[in-house]
C-alpha cells in the first residue's frame, strides 16, 4: 500500500467560498491555509532596559550594564598615554587614515554609521509599490452605469486562441486527408477515357444528431470551407427535435456552431452577401431566421400561427433580394400548397402569399354542395439565375409549375414531370432555359421550360432518387444521390446516356443518402445520409475535365462557353423531339 506524505492538512475545507463585490458574485478561493499548530509555549522574555528588568537584576543582584556610548565617552574623556600615542600613530600609518565602521573608537563629532544585515538586506531605492486592481465605473449621461472590471477567469476567454488550437491539432492529426484535398488527382483516370472517381475525405458526425437524418445541406458563398447542416426526420411517425449544425474543412471533429431545435429542420438556406443570416424551415410549418452572430441558441426570427406560419411540414426556403425597402426577404414552400414571401420587418416576420396551388382537373365537392379546389402539395422550388420574378414549383403529384411573382392566381405552365413526388428541382447555373428534376420514381430529367411535353433527357437510376445538383464549374455536369447509397456523376458533353461515376460512399448497405452539394470553389461534394452523418469527396480529374488547349492557342473561357456547350446538346434533340409532338 502505497502511503504519501504531503503538507496539505486533510482536515483542511476545500469549498470555502466568498462574496467579491468586484464581481458580484460568489467565487471559491483557491488558496486554503494548510497550517496546523500542533505545539504552543507562550513565553515570559522581558526587555532589557525595562522596570521589570533592572528589579529583577537587583533583586539577584546583578550589575547593571552600561550602554555601548556611555563606554564610548569614558574613553574619550581619559587622557591618552606615551603608550596609547605611539599605538595611534602606528594605526594611522597602517590604516592610511580609513575608519572601521564596527570599531568604537571613532572621532567626536562623527554619527556612528548604522550597521546592515548582510543575509537580508534591500535598499529604499528598489523597494517599489504595486498598485492593487481596483474597478473603475463610468457614469453615463443616461443614468446608466456601466461596471467595467477585469475579466474573471472564464474559459470564454480563451474560446478563440483553443478554437484555433483544435484546429491545428486536427489538421495535424488528419494530415493525410488535407494532403489529399490540396494536392492528390487519382492518376488511374490517364488509363480510362471517360470514367472517373470519388476519393472520400472527410466525415463530419455529431453524436448527439445520430439519430436524426440529414435533410438539407448549404454551402457558405463567402466562407467556401463552411457549410451548414440541417438535421431531422423524413418518417412522419419518428417526428420530434431536430439540430442545425455548422462545420468547417478545417475542422471535422465538431461544428462550429450548434443550435438545437424543438422540431425537426426540413431545409435551410444561406445569405449569398449577410453569411450569418440563415433562413430555416420546420416539420411543424414555422420558418425562422438565425442569426450567428448572436451567441444565444434561439433564433432572432420565427413565425407562429398569428404570423401566418404554414399549416405542414416546410419543404425549402430561398433569400430573395431585398425589397424597395432594404428590408431582407425570403420564400418558403410547404406541403399545404402555400408559396409565401417572408419579410424581416424591425422584430417581426412579415408575410404574403405569392401563390396557392391546386390539383388541375374535377373540384372537390364539399359540405353543403360547396365547391372546394384541391390543393397540391409543394415540396420543392427554384428561382431562375438571371430572371428573378420567375420560379419552379415541384409537388407531391409529380407535377412542375412555373409560375411568376408577378401573378398570384394564374400558373405561366405545367409539366407533367414524373410518376411520384418531385423531391428536386433546379435551374442550370449557365443556359437561361434548362432545369433538373428527379423523382422518388428513379428518375432525373432534363428540361428545356420552353417544351411543355417531353424532356430532353431521362436517367433512371434504378433506385428512388434523394437529391440532384449542378455543378458550378460545368453546364453539362450534375451529380444525384439514391436511396441505395450511391452517387451518380454525369456529364453531358462526354457521354449523354450513362453516368461517367457510380459509386457507393456509404458503408452500410441500408443507408440512405439523401442530400449532395457541390462546392462553390473546391473540386469536391458533400452528401448526407439517413443516420446523420456528412461525407464529403473529392472529384478526380475526369470528373472535371475542361477541354485540352492546343499549342498556341488559347480556348474560350467564361460563362458564354457553357451556354454555348449546353445549346449545342438541346439542339442535336429539339428538332426529333419537336416532330415527335406534332404527330402526337
Amino acid at each position: 500500500i502505497t502511503r504519501i506524505l504531503t503538507a496539505n492538512n486533510p482536515h483542511a475545507p476545500q469549498n470555502i467560498v466568498r462574496y467579491s463585490f468586484k464581481e458580484r458574485s460568489y467565487k471559491p478561493i483557491s488558496s486554503v491555509d494548510q497550517l496546523a499548530v500542533h505545539f504552543v509555549l507562550e513565553g515570559n522574555l522581558l526587555h532589557k532596559d525595562s522596570d521589570e528588568a533592572r528589579r529583577q537584576r537587583a533583586k539577584q543582584g546583578l550589575q547593571e550594564e552600561k550602554p555601548a556610548e556611555a563606554s564610548v565617552a569614558e574613553t574619550e574623556d581619559k587622557p591618552d598615554g606615551p603608550a596609547d600615542v605611539a599605538e595611534d600613530a602606528g594605526d594611522a600609518e597602517e590604516g592610511a587614515g580609513d575608519e572601521r565602521p564596527d570599531s568604537v573608537d571613532v572621532k567626536p563629532g562623527i554619527k556612528e554609521r548604522k550597521l546592515t544585515n548582510q543575509f537580508n538586506f534591500s535598499e529604499r531605492a528598489s523597494q517599489t509599490l504595486n498598485n492593487p486592481l481596483r474597478v473603475r465605473t463610468v457614469l453615463y449621461p443616461s443614468s446608466e452605469l456601466l461596471h467595467r472590471s477585469i475579466p474573471s477567469d472564464d474559459i470564454t476567454k480563451v474560446a478563440k486562441v483553443s478554437k484555433i488550437v483544435e484546429r491545428m491539432v486536427t489538421q495535424n492529426t488528419y494530415d493525410d486527408i488535407a494532403q489529399d484535398f490540396k494536392y492528390f488527382e487519382d492518376a488511374s483516370d490517364e488509363f480510362q477515357e471517360q470514367e472517373g472517381t470519388l476519393l472520400p475525405l472527410w466525415r463530419f458526425q455529431y453524436d448527439k444528431a445520430k439519430r436524426l437524418s440529414v435533410t438539407a445541406l448549404c454551402w457558405n458563398q463567402k466562407y467556401k470551407d463552411l457549410f451548414g447542416v440541417g438535421l431531422g426526420s423524413y418518417d412522419f411517425t419518428k417526428q420530434g427535435r431536430g439540430m442545425l449544425l455548422f462545420y468547417s474543412l478545417k475542422n471535422s471533429t465538431y461544428p462550429e456552431f450548434i443550435f438545437p431545435t424543438l422540431s425537426g429542420v426540413m431545409c435551410l438556406d444561406i445569405h449569398k452577401q449577410l453569411s450569418y443570416l440563415m433562413a430555416v424551415g420546420f416539420y411543424d410549418g414555422c420558418v425562422a431566421v438565425y442569426n450567428l452572430k448572436d451567441d444565444g441558441p434561439q433564433p432572432v426570427y420565427k413565425s407562429t400561427a398569428k404570423t401566418g406560419k404554414h399549416t405542414d411540414p416546410v419543404w425549402q426556403v430561398k433569400w430573395q433580394e431585398d425589397d424597395i425597402d432594404n428590408n431582407h426577404n425570403f420564400f418558403s414552400v410547404s406541403s399545404d400548397g402555400r408559396v409565401v414571401s417572408w419579410t424581416l420587418v424591425k422584430n417581426e416576420l412579415v408575410f404574403t402569399d405569392i401563390i396557392k396551388l391546386s390539383i388541375e382537373g374535377p373540384i372537390n365537392e364539399g359540405q353543403e354542395g360547396m365547391q372546394l379546389p384541391a390543393m397540391a402539395c409543394g415540396t420543392s422550388f427554384d428561382f431562375h439565375k438571371q430572371t428573378d420574378y420567375l420560379f419552379l414549383v415541384g409537388t407531391e403529384e409529380g407535377k412542375i409549375h412555373k409560375c411568376s411573382k408577378f401573378y398570384s392566381s394564374q400558373l405561366l405552365e405545367t409539366y407533367v414531370a414524373h410518376n411520384m413526388a418531385v423531391d428536386a428541382v433546379k435551374w442550370n447555373h449557365f443556359h437561361p432555359k434548362v432545369f433538373i428534376s428527379c423523382s422518388s420514381d428513379w428518375t432525373v430529367k432534363i428540361w428545356d421550360h420552353t417544351i411543355k411535353y417531353v424532356p430532353m433527357f431521362t436517367f433512371d437510376l434504378n433506385a428512388a432518387v434523394g437529391d440532384v445538383a449542378w455543378s458550378p464549374y460545368s453546364s453539362t455536369v450534375f451529380a444525384a444521390v439514391t436511396t441505395d447509397g450511391k452517387v451518380h456523376v454525369y456529364d453531358l458533353s462526354v457521354n449523354k446516356y450513362e453516368a461517367i461515376c457510380q459509386q457507393a460512399v456509404v458503408a452500410k448497405k441500408k443507408t440512405r443518402l439523401t442530400h449532395i452539394e457541390f462546392n462553390p470553389v473546391y473540386p469536391i461534394i458533400i452528401v448526407g445520409d439517413d443516420r446523420g452523418y456528412v461525407t464529403s469527396l473529392k472529384l478526380s480529374p475526369n470528373l472535371r475535365k475542361k477541354p485540352k488547349e492546343k499549342k498556341g492557342q488559347e480556348l474560350p473561357k467564361g460563362p458564354e462557353v457553357e451556354v454555348a456547350k449546353m445549346e449545342k446538346l438541346l439542339c442535336l434533340l429539339r428538332e426529333p423531339e419537336i416532330k415527335y409532338v406534332k404527330k402526337i
